[in-house]
């Protein structure tokens, strides 16, 4: 019976977040009410309460049940398998627009995060979240370039912490407008094309045969 019982804890506690995305999605986060998400779960704001303190407290719930892309690309950079530091950069940008591309509920979140939510009182957090993502996902980026610099002998006409400022800001732009798109063109192609233009116009070399290099699970 007690089993039962937080199965349906966490049952409920699951539609809640589900409805909560679907709700600061179609209306935004500020304007969106713990009545107008407890309506859409088909429960009470009793519930609610039961499992949120308020409606920061379910909003970050939303954001930690996915891995954000930034943030999972800076994880696959600590678990590559890859020797080869160009190679890396290349598998591990394909990994995470395949990520927004063709997971729904990551998605959906990102597009909350970025479009539907002001960074402002309560919600700082979220903004300093992201700036943490993204700081650490362009070091990551910086280290690769200087080390596939030095693996292949090339002097960058940049500094290496240039190049990753220039190639997550070509990375950020495509999802963006992916998103604003609604998925208006090929995400992971334009991706992949758009990267090794970037890299080569370095005079990076790419892989013979463009093959890329996977990133451990």
């Amino acid at each position: 019976m007690a089993r039962r019982t937080k199965e349906d804890a966490i049952a409920t506690r699951n539609s809640l977040i589900d409805a909560a995305e679907q709700v600061f999605g179609d209306k935004g986060v500020s304007r969106a009410s713990l009545s107008d998400i407890a309506q859409a779960a088909g429960a009470t704001r009793g519930a609610i309460y039961w499992h949120f303190k308020d409606k920061v407290d379910l909003f970050n719930a939303m954001m930690d049940r996915v891995t954000l892309p930034l943030e999972q690309g800076y994880g696959e950079f600590e678990s590559s398998t890859c020797p080869d530091p160009v190679q890396r950069l290349r598998a591990v940008m394909a990994m995470v627009l395949q990520g927004v591309a063709f997971d729904e509920r990551t998605r959906r979140v990102f597009e909350v995060a970025l479009y539907k939510v002001e960074y402002v009182s309560e919600m700082v957090g979220v903004r300093e979240r992201h700036i943490a993502a993204s700081e650490g996902f362009t070091r990551q980026l910086a280290r690769d370039f200087e080390l596939g610099a030095l693996a292949q002998g090339v002097e960058l006409p940049v500094t290496p912490a240039e190049a990753a400022v220039g190639l997550h800001a070509l990375f950020d732009g495509l999802i963006r407008n992916w998103i604003l798109s609604e998925g208006g063109f090929d995400l992971v192609r334009v991706g992949r094309v758009s990267t090794d233009a970037f890299l080569v116009g370095l005079g990076l070399s790419l892989p013979a045969g463009g093959g890329e290099c996977g990133a451990r699970a």
